[in-house]
């Protein structure tokens, strides 16, 4: 990098299993950051992980998402390099480092966000509004997945599992009756995991949507759903939108940023979907644990938590979930 001279603050931030975050400032000329300080942050495979092993982006390609959701006016934070094999650290890149929030329960209770909570939906759909305009030619290569294609992996996870859920079955077949439906649409650039926890929070509002990794060629209503998955919610169970907004508003704010007028049963067929995604999610965490591969509380406890996407599933189908 031009004018770097070394690096202060080095830390490792806690992540997902799948990817290592590491915050530290670049010493630079004054005329690249404040104070001859560089904020940034690397986000990286750890090593002897295959980066090629799941239908997430690599790390490579990931960066180019961001990229071009940075170019498009989305708040996403600025690519700095792209790590080369050269480079002897593997798969990653540096983006600048964003200050604000992401843990929900503090977005959700601190008095900080106490102003934001209320713009923080039609802020979300004003940015997934933005980002729906972007269509396969922004990031050549990405995956292509229509709903047809989505349910059937989703249901060949599941059933690798070998431990059925009656509701879960009953989920399928809901959505197998009504997928056909959907499955003619223009499809899009989808952010696949726009939620809590990929949002950086300040007191004003939305600073910055973090992790690309699922990004792909989707249904935009995909992304208008996922954010009110109850999961997300964290307890606030009366505002749908993660727990701090209405969905009209949600609504509201992807159309009048100039997104497709939305298509509220379709939304409501995505949040089933996504409901069920989890679920199954939350016995791939358990799975993991009983094999002894990770015995760790977390991946026990978020195993548990599929009971719970069963309870929502029997509420959204039922049109109780729904309002």
């Amino acid at each position: 990098m031009p004018g770097a001279t070394g690096i202060a603050n080095l830390k490792r931030l806690s992540g997902g299993a799948n990817k290592e975050t590491w915050s530290f400032d670049v010493r630079c000329d004054g005329a690249q950051g404040k104070n001859g300080l560089l904020p940034l942050v690397l986000r990286r495979a750890p090593r002897g992980v295959d980066v090629g092993r799941s239908n997430l982006l690599s790390l490579e390609r990931e960066a180019a998402v961001v990229q071009a959701a940075a170019g498009a006016g989305l708040p996403a934070p600025r690519v700095r390099y792209v790590l080369q094999p050269d480079d002897g650290l593997g798969h990653g890149f540096f983006m600048d480092r964003i200050e604000g929030e992401t843990l929900a329960r503090r977005i959700l209770r601190d008095e900080a966000f106490a102003a934001a909570r209320p713009l923080l939906a039609g802020q979300c759909g004003a940015i997934l509004a933005r980002l729906h305009r972007l269509t396969a030619s922004a990031v050549p290569g990405l995956r292509v997945a229509p709903i047809l294609t989505e349910l059937g992996n989703v249901r060949t996870l599941y059933r690798s599992y070998r431990h059925p859920h009656p509701v879960f079955a009953l989920a399928f077949r809901w959505l197998a009756e009504r997928a056909p439906a959907y499955a003619q649409t223009d499809l899009v650039l989808v952010h696949g995991d726009f939620r809590h926890g990929n949002l950086i929070i300040g007191p004003e509002g939305v600073r910055a949507v973090l992790d690309w990794e699922g990004a792909h060629i989707g249904d935009p209503m995909e992304d208008l759903a996922w954010i009110s998955v109850n999961s997300w919610r964290f307890g606030n169970i009366d505002q749908p939108v993660g727990g701090f907004g209405q969905r009209e508003d949600l609504f509201a704010g992807y159309e009048a940023a100039g997104g497709r007028t939305v298509d509220r049963d379709r939304v409501r067929f995505w949040e089933v979907y996504g409901t069920l995604r989890w679920g199954i999610g939350c016995m791939g965490m358990y799975a993991t644990f009983a094999s002894g591969a990770d015995r760790s509380v977390e991946r026990a406890a978020i195993g548990r938590r599929a009971s719970e996407t069963e309870i929502d599933l029997l509420a959204l189908i039922t049109g109780k979930g729904w309002a």
